[in-house]
């Protein structure tokens, strides 16, 4: 996918799982089930992921290249990363302290947050080349190191995944939904 298709994707993804929220009734909304995250949880679990990658894509190339360094293979396509992220995921993989939800009280300051971390982050990828997305790296906790073009791609799918849970029906953009 290229940047623009990104965009939409990550739009498309984070607004569903949004709306989907949205549409639950408060007893749903702040429901935990056999240990696994409320939906409102998950609201902020993906706040708090999206938050550091928001913040790289706020730095010049140069700080990222400095701190992180660059690629030293080509970009996994969207299904491998994925499947890689699963793969984790079957491993016993989960968030690491800092991405755990807190308790949720109050739902609207949340989805407020939730849209403009996706408009800001949509804004600020503009700023990148896309050889500059497949260039820098970033850490990911579980995933390890990742070109900036692979960590749009896990965030993009990070709503779907939680999305899916929440609300197996509901349609996210998917890998399929594109030319990759």
């Amino acid at each position: 996918m290229n940047k623009s298709e990104i965009q939409k994707v990550l739009q498309q993804n984070y607004t569903s799982f949004v709306d989907s929220v949205k549409n639950m009734s408060e007893g749903e909304v702040m429901k935990s089930t056999e240990g696994k995250w409320s939906p409102a949880q998950l609201l902020d679990h993906l706040i708090k992921s999206v938050r550091p990658v928001k913040l790289a894509f706020s730095l010049p190339t140069f700080i990222l290249s400095l701190f992180f360094g660059k690629a030293n293979r080509p970009s996994r396509n969207y299904a491998e990363l994925i499947d890689r992220y699963h793969s984790k995921l079957a491993s016993g993989g989960k968030a690491s302290r800092p991405f755990i939800p807190d308790q949720i009280n109050e739902l609207s300051p949340l989805y407020r947050k939730m849209e403009r971390s996706i408009h800001t982050l949509n804004r600020r990828i503009d700023n990148f080349s896309e050889a500059d997305l497949d260039r820098l790296i970033l850490p990911h906790p579980l995933l390890g190191k990742l070109t900036l073009r692979e960590m749009l791609y896990f965030t993009a799918y990070h709503a779907q995944h939680h999305g899916n849970q929440i609300d197996p029906h509901n349609k996210y953009a998917t890998a399929k939904d594109h030319e990759i």
